[in-house]
């Protein structure tokens, strides 16, 4: 893989200039060690390689964000969601960093972090794209979960399967505190929402998907059709003239590539798969920001370091790395 990237953005003034927010962040599930995961891919080498090998103008503040000051002195279960008060506060100022860089033209690289954490990534591009371009944008969703759970049709009560219930409007509260501060110009339509490599979705998100039309591209689908032919439905369905938000949860990578995150799913794309879904969106031209989430090194020891390096293939993929 080498070079700078080929394709002249369609949505940004600034060929090379990149914002990078690192989200140290594990609230959104039960399980330790996610909010290691952005340290993990740093350390790896990651922002040196795309500010070397890319040739990324890269704003990046140095610091891995806990939000520890955000904690609330009492945050009880509500709706049956766990820890809401917290991932509402949390997600609301990753927004605002997000749409900062947004805003200024920046593409956007966010290091997670659970996938709660795209609320705020989604809010603040959309928010930024509707004010610098008055236009709505696309997201592609890639993961093994579909994570558009209502708080009432959650089994478990883990915001991060919530993210695009509330990003859709299809899961909204009036409180400020609960992610009532997600307004209209925060919002995606589920008509510019397309998912690749779901296999492991609740009953209650199947009805979803199927009530609302949402673009969903199942393993099934891809073993049937190949990822090439999918990537041309999925980014046919959105369209050439469309921002696109990627956001990638590692775990859509089989464990076999990437098994050090919270929920893997056995049966998931190769890493070749997954980089190639990458290098389809960056071909685009359309790409305004980058989510990569769910690397969580304490969970296999023996695991982790492929799974840091399959996160930061993707990101490098994603962000117009090339084979030749």
């Amino acid at each position: 893989m080498t070079s700078a990237p080929q394709i002249q953005p369609k949505f940004l003034p600034g060929r090379h200039d990149l914002g990078v927010v690192a989200v140290g962040f594990s609230g959104g599930q039960p399980k330790g060690g996610v909010e290691a995961g952005p340290v993990a891919m740093i350390e790896s080498g990651l922002i040196t390689q795309l500010e070397e090998d890319l040739d990324f103008n890269v704003t990046y503040d140095g610091e891995v964000h806990s939000y520890s000051d955000l904690v609330p002195a009492d945050d009880p279960d509500y709706r049956g969601m766990k820890k809401p008060k917290l991932v509402s506060a949390v997600t609301r100022q990753v927004s605002e960093q997000v749409y900062r860089h947004a805003k200024e033209g920046k593409l956007v690289l966010t290091l997670g972090g659970d996938h709660s954490i795209a609320m705020g990534t989604i809010s603040g591009t959309a928010k930024a794209i509707r004010e610098r371009l008055g236009r709505e944008i696309a997201v592609i969703w890639v993961d093994a979960h579909a994570d558009i759970n209502t708080p009432e049709t959650s089994d478990s009560g883990n915001i991060h399967g919530m993210p695009v219930a509330f990003l859709t409007g299809l899961a909204t509260d009036k409180r400020e505190d609960v992610f009532g501060w997600m307004k209209e110009d925060h919002r995606l339509s589920t008509k510019k929402l397309v998912y690749i490599g779901l296999r492991d979705i609740d009953k209650g998100e199947k009805k979803i998907l199927r009530e609302h039309g949402i673009k969903a591209f199942s393993m099934h689908d891809i073993d049937r059709h190949g990822i090439g032919k999918v990537m041309d439905m999925a980014l046919g369905w959105i369209g050439s003239d469309t921002p696109i938000h990627l956001s990638f949860d590692v775990d859509a990578i089989d464990p076999m590539w990437a098994p050090s995150t919270g929920t893997p799913v056995r049966g998931g794309l190769t890493l070749r798969e997954g980089d190639f879904i990458c290098e389809c969106v960056a071909e685009t031209g359309s790409l305004i920001a980058l989510d990569l989430v769910e690397v969580n090194p304490s969970l296999d020891a023996q695991g982790a370091n492929d799974t840091v390096r399959a996160g930061c293939s993707i990101v490098r993929c994603a962000l117009g790395d090339t084979l030749l």
